[in-house]
């Protein structure tokens, strides 16, 4: 009886200590940064987060092998969060409660979504709402650190705008395009052919009232069906390839102020004016200067932002244990 009784009480101490070390593998530190730690908890959850994300887009026999490389990936970023979460700190940079309940509101205004149907979201990936908080939270601080940091470092001198606007010459090639008036008669579908010609009739005499002198813009408000009917028929300017073919091939052979023929297409009978055009040309480099400026400007700071990393990753005492 003793002895079972020992057995027993050994068996329950062996069951305590393989519990305890299962906790302990489960929650075991997998790299440190500095001061703090990441763990494999931690680290599982932004894996498994990631891969729910993914995985409908992903072939089922490639799901270990990708998740070996999200799993080296997620914890590079998760190093990289420590390094700007600290340095965010020592500068006074961190996202206030504030800042991530205006971020969340944001999401849910423009998403026109509501807080609950936000919070069952990204339950689905498997993270708490708190813990998405962190991330918003991680992501504005990273923002705060790039705009006073980083941005506020960078300069762009007139040489690079000129120099990036004669390299990227074919970005700010305009396309030939022109400004035309319509009047359009609908086609009803199924149309029989009775009705079909019917309606050409209208639109031909539509167009001998513009051809003896009659206003385009007064008879496009009277009689046009299509979509700018009210404002004269204006479409604007519009790019060659981009109407109906037959009515796009009109418009760029007619000169400035010509009136089309009747044009019969699949939705109905087109009467078109082209009031101007815009040829092929390349912008002005006034024009897309601010353009530009934002496109080096993000190009820099995504540098920069590379070297700060590189040089933080030197400097700190960074020890992973996977």
């Amino acid at each position: 009886m003793k002895h079972l009784e020992i057995i027993s009480v050994t068996l329950i101490v062996s069951i305590l200590m393989t519990v305890a070390a299962y906790a302990t593998i489960v929650d075991r530190i997998v790299a440190i940064v500095n001061h703090d730690v990441i763990t494999l908890s931690e680290l599982d959850k932004n894996v498994n987060s990631y891969m729910k994300r993914i995985e409908k887009t992903v072939p089922e026999d490639q799901l270990d092998a990708i998740e070996k490389h999200v799993r080296q990936m997620v914890l590079n970023e998760l190093i990289d969060q420590r390094l700007i979460t600290q340095e965010a700190k020592k500068r006074g940079l961190m996202a206030t409660d504030r800042d991530v309940n205006g971020a969340i509101t944001n999401i849910i205004t423009q998403r026109k979504i509501t807080h609950e149907k936000l919070q069952y979201e990204i339950e689905q990936l498997g993270i708490t709402f708190e813990e998405y908080r962190e991330e918003v939270r991680a992501q504005l601080t990273k923002r705060n650190f790039l705009a006073g940091e980083i941005k506020s470092k960078i300069t762009i001198s007139k040489e690079e705008i000129g120099a990036y606007y004669r390299e990227h010459r074919k970005d700010y090639e305009g396309k030939e395009a022109a400004r035309i008036r319509q009047i359009l008669i609908l086609l009803p579908r199924d149309a029989a052919d009775q009705t079909r010609e019917k309606l050409r009739m209208r639109a031909e005499d539509i167009l001998q009232q513009l051809r003896q002198g009659d206003s385009f813009s007064m008879l496009a408000t009277e009689v046009s069906q299509g979509p700018a009917a009210k404002t004269g028929g204006d479409l604007g300017f519009v790019e060659k390839g981009l109407m109906l073919p037959d009515v796009d091939a009109a418009a760029f052979s007619l000169k400035i102020g010509e009136i089309s023929d009747v044009i019969e297409s699949p939705i109905g009978f087109h009467i078109i004016q082209v009031v101007d055009k815009r040829g092929e040309g390349v912008k002005p480099i006034e024009s897309v200067r601010e353009e530009i400026i934002g496109r080096i400007g993000d190009e820099k700071m995504e540098n920069k932002f590379e070297e700060w990393l590189n040089e933080q990753r030197e400097k700190a005492h960074i020890e992973v244990k996977l």
